[in-house]
């Protein structure tokens, strides 16, 4: 394996070697249909091509690269059907695998944040196979008093990385988002610069996860691993040995079995999310499969809690207000209550019924008992939410504080993964049960 490349020019020559290498097919797809080949056929070979090259190189340079590979990755259920098979497998391999760092560099940083003698805290460590992440990797070890745990490395130069990663990228945005044409790239682009001191620091990380782990310490469904150790640039948690939720976003359902299993995941995952900000104060906001493991036992276990939004006192009333308001169909009260809280002002042109149709994707799943979130949901969702002229101008207008700005961005995250894995869930109780100001 060979070290993800740390050098600036290195960085930004690998980056802007993708729209080079899509406007080189693009010549080559158009000669080929010149000279009489299938436009149908090409144009599948391009999406291939083009999709297997974004995804590889954002998850070679790992940093900002990889992380916005990851945050896109949650979006693929909003592809149309005929352009989603590449996209899926490009993006399935972006979450399971990436180069690693050198043994030498993996000791050179133990040595660094956890003493020279590091090596007498671990019974077994395994330096030469690692798990990548955006800004780290992960090792397997055992520590001193036997317990499995993996070891979080944070990349040397990941700062200056993810910076120049960022930087580079948001030129790139228009481009990216004619791949994913359901994500604001240039969006999320923002807010993981925006969030970048959070993600870099592995203190606040750990801390997050120990809060974590003290609130689910008792629950039945849910796992949250122990932190054991941890240092400004490495966390040590109890190892959790799982099936990753992508397993299910590539296979279709094989039996009913796999099918309860599935619905089973959905509303432990929804609950988990709901529940949070009530009983934690925080929210985990980063969505991804690779966060999320099903454990033998049926029970999920939660990982990585570098990018959390606090929500000290819970997820705000007046979400769970407008949601109620949109999934009963009662506009002229949502509007009010929009208006009365300064989200949507009186000189806007938005109307309630462009409110109402921007806000359906996020009310559907609680008009019905219980909902089913497939493929043909999210794409619908997501070619009206995309329409520049339609639901995209009603989000420019209205102006909503950033907390329920991320909450959304969660929700709709859960929503693309939900789908993916193609699983029912009685999203209604949980709403019910969590949101303060749905139930009334």
């Amino acid at each position: 394996m060979t070290e993800p490349p740390r050098r600036t020019a290195q960085r930004t020559a690998k980056l802007g070697s993708i729209p080079l290498g899509f406007a080189g097919r693009a010549a080559s797809g158009w000669a080929k249909r010149v000279t009489g080949g299938d436009r149908t056929e090409i144009a599948a070979d391009l999406a291939v091509r083009n999709a297997d090259q974004l995804f590889a190189v954002l998850g070679e340079l790992k940093g900002g690269a990889m992380k916005l590979g990851q945050a896109l990755s949650v979006y693929e259920a909003l592809i149309p059907n005929e352009l989603a098979e590449p996209y899926q497998q490009a993006l399935i391999k972006l979450q399971a695998s990436a180069p690693a760092m050198p043994k030498k560099d993996v000791h050179r940083v133990l040595a660094e944040q956890l003493g020279s003698n590091w090596h007498t805290r671990f019974a077994e460590f395994d330096a030469d196979n690692a798990h990548a992440a955006s800004i780290g990797q992960v090792h397997r070890a055992v520590w001193h008093d036997g317990r499995e745990v993996a070891v979080k490395l944070q990349y040397p130069g990941a700062d200056q990385a993810l910076l120049s990663d960022l930087r580079t990228l948001r030129r790139f945005a228009r481009l990216i988002q004619m791949i994913v044409p359901g994500a604001d790239v240039r969006a999320l682009i923002s807010e993981i610069t925006e969030r970048m001191a959070e993600e870099l620091d592995y203190a606040a990380e750990a801390d997050h996860q120990r809060t974590f782990a003290a609130a689910f310490a008792d629950d039945p469904r849910v796992v949250v691993p122990k932190v054991v150790g941890s240092a400004p640039k490495v966390i040590i948690s109890e190892w959790l040995e799982g099936v990753p939720l992508s397993k299910f976003a590539r296979q279709p359902i094989a039996d009913d079995e796999d099918r309860q299993i599935r619905d089973q995941i959905g509303e432990i995952t929804m609950e988990l999310h709901f529940s949070s900000p009530a009983r934690v104060g925080l929210l985990h906001s980063d969505p991804h499969h690779g966060n999320f493991r099903l454990l033998p036992d049926g029970r999920i276990g939660m990982l990585d809690y570098g990018a959390i939004t606090e929500l000290p006192d819970g997820i705000p009333p007046s979400i769970g207000r407008i949601l109620r308001l949109v999934a009963d169909g009662r506009k002229d009260e949502m509007m009010q209550l929009l208006h009365s809280e300064g989200f949507v002002g009186r000189a806007d042109k938005v109307t309630a019924d462009d409110v109402m149709k921007f806000l359906g994707a996020f009310a559907d799943p609680l008009r019905t008992e219980k909902f089913h979130y497939s493929r043909e949901f999210m794409q619908a969702e997501g070619s009206r939410v995309t329409d520049i002229n339609g639901d995209f101008r009603t989000a420019q207008a209205m102006n909503l504080p950033p907390q329920y700005l991320m909450f959304i961005r969660v929700v709709v995250g859960w929503m693309g993964i939900l789908s993916q894995i193609d699983c029912t869930v009685a999203s209604l109780p949980i709403v019910e049960r969590w949101v303060p100001g749905f139930a009334g």
